[in-house]
């Protein structure tokens, strides 16, 4: 095995460990508690170009809801939360050429299957990174990014290198 894979691996491993730490339970509120980045001040003027463009219902109707805490680097819609932040850094599978990747209207985006975990989705060639959690619950695909290219497109500047 090349120091690569394991480096690899150890990523791999701490995605999941920030994964599980990015989403945790519904606070008593009924709010989506969400681990919130802290991006340097010209990604952080991105995210909030972008948290103002986000839509207020996603895959047929399911209702955008408070995450907390609340901040302009996150959103939520439904129950169990769909989750997207923005500013996380740049996570390893944003540049990794074996990852599945698509693009959406645009947007370049990896998916990352998790199983019955669900599907988290990584902007990719933007100059701020966004992260899309879609719990298995709601039975999604990448068409799902839809929703979001206009957004990202609109709210985040291409980038050359990933």
């Amino acid at each position: 095995m090349t120091s690569s894979t394991h480096r690899l691996r150890r990523t791999s491993a701490a995605a999941a460990i920030l994964l599980s730490a990015a989403v945790a339970c519904s606070p008593a509120d009924g709010s989506a508690s969400v681990a919130v980045p802290s991006p340097d001040a010209e990604v952080a003027g991105y995210c909030k170009a972008l948290h103002k463009e986000l839509p207020e219902k996603v895959i047929e109707d399911v209702p955008r809801r408070d995450a907390s805490p609340e901040s302009p680097y996150t959103a939520a819609w439904g129950d169990p939360a769909i989750v997207l932040r923005c500013g996380i850094e740049r996570p390893a599978e944003a540049i990794d050429p074996d990852n599945n990747a698509v693009e959406v209207n645009g947007v370049g985006w990896v998916v990352d299957d998790r199983g019955d975990d669900g599907i988290r989705f990584i902007s990719r060639y933007r100059e701020a990174y966004v992260e899309l959690l879609v719990p298995a619950s709601y039975q999604a695909d990448a068409g799902i990014l839809v929703e979001f290219a206009k957004p990202v497109e609109k709210s985040i500047p291409k980038t050359i290198d990933d």
